[in-house]
């Protein structure tokens, strides 16, 4: 069979007479799933099949029968992962990846009926995501970003450099947080896309799928800022500018920026302003809807903006909403 996949198969597949390439394929071109999505469906897939030719004391994949797995069977390989102590998230993550490939099997005929229709995936806590306060935003924003731009004393060389990555990176501060996006998106934004006109910024996100969201007042005054440092730090440095270039963020050398830079510089800024372990860009993105909501914002809205395809998605950030609606109840109402 013609592998459809870009990246390596891995070596139990190429025994299998089972359509698993052509339902990866199909994965990218039908629902549209990023690499990394399709990388991670295909692990599940290796692992579940790589137990069972265990299980069944099989060569390989070439004398499968997947309609000869068994419930039993499943909860035993569940089992096994439990014992190498996968968490329940991922054990159901790659639950759905098998049940989705049988689900496939069976629209192609290969089989009639899954096992899947009697497994029951496991139930697992869903995790509050970590967010700023508003006095700790509000230090972020007047306090420790305006305490950079003060001079450094550096050589003139080193100053322009300096002025060029203070203001671009409160630029990506501004933007993650005024407008919640997904550091892969805010990593491939375009000029294109960029409209500080009209307010709003054009994002392709998860599945491919686009959305617009607002860009308040103080991101676009700080782009605009960063926009007119990079032209003159580019027309300084370099032989060509830098306001041809496609991309909204970019590094000193001008080129794509890169997610382990915009991780440590996030870092870096929230050091100042919170305890909390992980100090990374989604930090921002939960904190932009957690501020919404706690300001009245309906949800659909705030799950639109995210671009959750899911609104269950984005009612996590209502119990974020409901335990700090708790505290000030406890607080300050007398019959508390």
């Amino acid at each position: 069979m013609k592998d459809s996949l870009t990246y390596p198969v891995p070596e139990i597949f190429k025994e299998s007479s089972l359509p698993i390439s052509d339902f990866l394929g199909k994965l990218r071109s039908r629902k549209n799933l990023s690499p990394n999505t399709v990388i991670a469906y295909t692990t599940d897939l290796a692992q579940f099949f790589s137990f069972f030719v265990k299980h069944f004391e099989l060569v390989d994949l070439s004398g499968f029968d997947p309609e000869k797995v068994t419930p039993v069977d499943v909860r035993l390989f569940m089992g096994s992962l439990i014992e190498r102590g996968v968490q329940p998230r991922s054990i159901a993550r790659k639950l759905a990846a098998v049940k989705s490939f049988y689900r496939y099997l069976q629209e192609t005929g290969d089989i009639k009926g899954s096992v899947f229709a009697y497994i029951i995936s496991p139930k697992y806590p869903r995790r509050v995501p970590g967010f700023l306060t508003e006095q700790q935003t509000e230090k972020l924003f007047n306090e420790v970003l305006t305490e950079s731009v003060s001079d450094s004393g550096a050589p003139e060389q080193n100053a322009l450099v300096e002025s060029f990555e203070r203001e671009r990176d409160r630029s990506i501060l501004e933007l993650l947080y005024g407008s919640g996006l997904r550091i892969s998106e805010l990593i491939g934004l375009t000029m294109e896309f960029l409209d500080l006109d009209n307010g709003y910024v054009k994002l392709t996100g998860k599945g491919r799928k686009q959305r617009i969201v607002p860009v308040g007042q103080p991101t676009i005054e700080a782009l605009k800022k960063y926009f007119e440092v990079r032209r003159n730090f580019f027309r300084i440095n370099t032989s060509g500018g830098a306001g041809a270039l496609e991309y909204v963020f970019i590094t000193k050398k001008g080129e794509m920026l890169y997610p382990m830079l915009v991780q440590r510089l996030t870092k870096k800024y929230l050091n100042s302003v919170t305890e909390q372990k992980k100090k990374n860009p989604h930090i921002l993105r939960h904190s932009f809807a957690t501020h919404l909501l706690n300001s009245g914002a309906d949800l659909n809205s705030v799950s639109e903006m995210l671009g959750h395809s899911n609104l269950s998605t984005t009612e996590i950030y209502t119990h974020v909403s409901f335990e700090r609606l708790r505290e000030v109840y406890l607080k300050a109402h007398p019959n508390a």
